[in-house]
């Protein structure tokens, strides 16, 4: 019995031996295995280093001036010409912002791109001694297609045909998907104290300023004195559209209009 005793601690201590000796050999296989994928992430990150920095010198050359064209392309969305005889894309979109305290009414808003320069104007105008204001900004297609009504009853209440008072109407109101304030861009600025949308605006203190200086900020007076040939909407002394700063010191010192400007440009 003591032999089989012996002979069975014998046996015991030689399995746990050899399970010593397994682990002992799969651990030094996962050692193996993980020294190898490190030499390798070593090598990998060596040659990397080595490696020369391949540069596309071609598209390098040609950044600024893909950086130009797209900053002009940006500066020319400002310029995109409505009137009687352009509409407002059909896909035309814009982010509106309200213009805050500088406005009669609620829900005035502009094209977030020209609200700091109109604030701005509409300070200083004011700090200059005038009392300028908002009257209309931003419309929807369905605001302008009741203004645009409402004219036309007035026209012909004035003795027209209903067959001859679009035209006249179109004069003055724009019709509905032709008018600049569907773009947020443009403005109706008045005097305070001489609230009526007609000439007369041009002889008030605030209207003086802004016919000056608006330029400054990057309005222009839209529909100036002895153009509506050119742009088929009578003269407008309160009525400002905003080109960016660039284009409208631009268009000031050739004293011409809009569409007088991009014939320009067209031509170059």
């Amino acid at each position: 019995m003591i032999w089989l005793a012996a002979a069975a601690l014998l046996l015991g201590v030689g399995i746990q031996l050899c399970l010593g000796f397994a682990r002992t050999a799969r651990s030094s296989v996962q050692a193996r295995l993980l020294l190898q994928e490190m030499e390798t992430a070593v090598l990998t990150a060596e040659e990397t280093r080595a490696a020369p920095l391949r540069l596309d010198t071609d598209a390098l050359a040609s950044l600024p001036a893909r950086k130009a064209a797209a900053y002009e392309d940006l500066h020319l969305e400002l310029l995109l010409l409505v009137n009687p005889w352009n509409e407002v894309p059909e896909d035309y979109t814009v982010e509106l912002e309200p213009v805050g305290e500088w406005q009669i009414g609620e829900d005035q808003e502009v094209d977030v791109r020209c609200k700091d320069a109109l604030l701005r104007m509409i300070a200083d105008c004011q700090e200059a001694g005038y009392r300028p204001y908002i009257c209309s900004s931003y419309r929807t297609q369905e605001m302008q297609e009741l203004l645009f009504y409402n004219k036309l009853s007035r026209v012909v209440g004035m003795g027209y045909s209903w067959e001859q008072a679009p035209e006249i109407a179109a004069e003055s109101v724009a019709v509905p998907g032709t008018s600049e304030h569907q773009l947020g861009l443009a403005v109706d600025l008045i005097d305070n104290d001489y609230t009526y949308l007609d000439e007369g605006q041009e002889r008030t203190g605030t209207q003086k300023w802004l016919m000056e200086n608006s330029w400054r900020y990057g309005f222009i007076l839209r529909y100036p004195n002895g153009t509506t040939a050119i742009t088929g909407i009578i003269y407008e002394p309160w009525h400002y559209r905003y080109v960016g700063e660039r284009f409208a010191k631009d268009i000031h010192e050739r004293g011409v209009t809009l569409e007088e400007y991009i014939a320009l440009r067209r031509g170059r």
